[in-house]
């Protein structure tokens, strides 16, 4: 999942919230440098991760964009579940994106003494780009697909992937309707046990 999906199943918690959003930029056992309560959202976004890796939904979404992103299926197509879950009326009705992504970035900001340096920078274009609310758009998933390919090692042009990902559009949508229900279930149920272990 990317940044909207994780911020979305931090359910209203900002500590994990904050855990959750900086989680790819604490390695390892980094994680113990934080607050216990960052620590279950770092706990968190990793066991999302797994679990959506996993997932036959998820598989099957990374075989269409297999031939274009080669080892960066993956990546591309958490940015494209993003996409989908801006656009899912189900969980966010009219007008609620704009609220759910300017309270993020609110919240984010007073756990600025937490930010890892890298994503600091990272959240200054986020947020002064509305990137939560943009990837509701096929232009914002363009920018996204061209943010990753900036910095990833073995491509470097997000135009056939993103050919694929119009092309194959209701297929990856599909795949993103059966999934999401049970990444949310997970991640509610995933973080009852962090909160209680």
């Amino acid at each position: 999942m990317n940044y909207l999906a994780h911020a979305y199943l931090s359910f209203g918690d900002p500590d994990i919230l904050a855990g959750n959003m900086i989680s790819d930029f604490v390695k390892g056992k980094k994680k113990f440098d934080y607050p216990d309560r960052l620590q279950m959202g770092i706990s968190l976004h990793r066991k999302i991760d797994e679990y959506t890796d996993t997932h036959p939904s998820t598989r099957q979404a990374k075989e269409l964009l297999k031939e274009t992103a080669g080892p960066y299926a993956g990546p591309f197509v958490d940015i494209i579940y993003d996409h989908f879950l801006a656009n899912d009326l189900y969980e966010f009705e009219e007008g609620a994106l704009t609220i759910f992504a300017q309270r993020t970035y609110k919240q984010l900001e007073a756990y600025e003494k937490w930010l890892p340096e890298k994503f600091r920078s990272f959240f200054f274009y986020m947020r002064t780009q509305d990137w939560l609310y943009h990837y509701r758009s096929t232009e914002g998933i363009g920018r996204s697909f061209k943010g990753l390919c900036r910095r990833a090692k073995y491509i470097n042009d997000p135009k056939p992937v993103f050919e694929a990902f119009i092309t194959h559009y209701e297929a990856l949508k599909i795949a993103y309707e059966f999934f999401f229900p049970h990444v949310k279930t997970f991640a509610y149920h995933e973080l009852i046990y962090l909160r209680g272990s």
